[in-house]
């Protein structure tokens, strides 16, 4: 097996267990590589770190799937990390819906599976987790009988390792609109068009905890996407919800959620620019009792993070703005790149410009099914806060 040598300076991040092995970090090869194959990875005094697959026109140049030099990858492997990773969602309650395999978090770096009910969703974002794709519906057609498997690899991250854009089945063909039952609520779920791998597993327990502020309350959603935070909006109690989303799919989507429940009578929504909007209706001097934020990752890239603190303490500012004394703001940052405690700043910077003082109520992170790992930040990526604002 080829070896990789790292660097005498070893750092930190891979000692601490991360699995990311960077081009710079190497110091040579020792054999032929290949896109995809298996190498093992020694420091440069010879101590075995661990295995992994490589990818030389990677970045990311290694990505460790094992510590254990005497575990060998193959079919087998992939099997029992798949069924360690369904063992620990039941464990902690997750069993209809879920992300079933959570990338590094599971230790299958870049492999990503939602589980919806009988239907699996599967991204293979890296040129040597692509090469155990077969394996990796084996085991999942093996461990749970499911329904159908489809791919959602149309993501522009798998051209940086050499790989296609695409999607499609990877199973005999189904139905790819499917319906999803969610803490008592159902959902619409478009596996082939929607957004990532057709809906946003990680919000699911977050949804839960706007119960008891949105009571008897006038409620207004921003960045709506297909209505989910509204339809719990309207679900718990409140008096009248308004969703706003650029996209007229995304609102078309989200309308169809809210007869799905029999909602429709308090949840409208409206497509437009969210921006605009709210910056119209804070020189209208409109309020809710509570308003929800969740908008999309403003930057995939550390060049632009300035960038996107600056479009989310303006959101924020501007959503403030809009909710009544002793209301709340409700507001998420899905951009790994932005630290907890950076956004925690963000938006008590924007408090500060628009002259309010917040009460915290809860910050949260991702549901369970996608766990942190200590030492792997990028596994820890979403920001959920609720404040009262003053």
């Amino acid at each position: 097996m080829t070896k990789i040598f790292l660097r005498k300076k070893i750092g930190l991040r891979i000692a601490n267990g991360h699995p990311w092995i960077f081009a710079n970090e190497i110091e040579k090869i020792d054999g032929n590589v290949n896109p995809g194959d298996i190498v093992e990875v020694y420091t440069g005094d010879q101590k075995f770190v661990g295995k992994g697959y490589i990818n030389p026109k990677s970045q990311i140049t290694v990505r460790l799937l094992t510590r254990d030099k005497d575990e060998t990858i193959d079919e087998s492997f992939f099997f029992r990390k798949i069924k360690n990773a369904w063992d620990y969602r039941q464990k902690i309650g997750y069993t209809e819906n879920c992300r079933l395999v959570f990338g590094e978090a599971d230790f299958l770096p870049a492999l990503i599976i939602d589980k919806f009910n009988d239907y699996f969703v599967i991204q293979t974002l890296a040129y040597g987790i692509e090469v155990w794709k077969e394996a990796i519906v084996k085991a999942l057609n093996n461990i749970f009988k499911p329904k159908g498997i489809y791919e959602r690899n149309d993501v522009p991250v798998r051209e940086l390792e050499g790989l296609e854009q695409k999607k499609g089945f990877l199973s005999e063909p189904f139905d790819t609109n499917i319906i999803i039952n969610e803490n008592g609520l159902r959902f619409y779920v478009d596996i082939e068009n929607g957004q990532k791998t057709g809906y946003f597993l990680d919000q699911q327990d977050n949804r839960r905890a706007i119960e008891h502020i949105v009571k008897g309350a006038d409620v207004l959603g921003v960045f709506t996407y297909t209505g989910t935070f509204e339809i719990y909006a309207a679900h718990y109690g409140a008096k009248s919800v308004v969703g706003l989303d650029i996209s007229e799919r995304a609102v078309a989507e989200a309308t169809k959620n809210a007869e799905l429940n029999g909602l429709s009578d308090i949840c409208s929504f409206q497509a437009v620019n969210a921006f605009d909007v709210l910056k119209l209706w804070g020189s209208e001097k409109r309020q809710f009792d509570v308003v929800m934020l969740d908008p999309p990752a403003f930057t995939k890239s550390r060049e632009n993070i300035q960038k996107a603190i600056a479009g989310y303490k303006e959101i924020n500012l501007r959503g403030m703005k809009l909710v009544k004394p002793g209301g709340f703001l409700v507001t998420s940052s899905c951009t790994n790149l932005v630290s907890p405690e950076l956004f925690i700043e963000t938006i008590y910077l924007a408090a500060k410009d628009a002259k309010r003082k917040l009460r915290q109520v809860t910050f949260k992170a991702q549901a369970s099914d996608h766990p942190i790992i200590w030492g792997i930040e990028n596994t820890n990526y979403l920001k959920f806060l609720i404040v009262q604002v003053l």
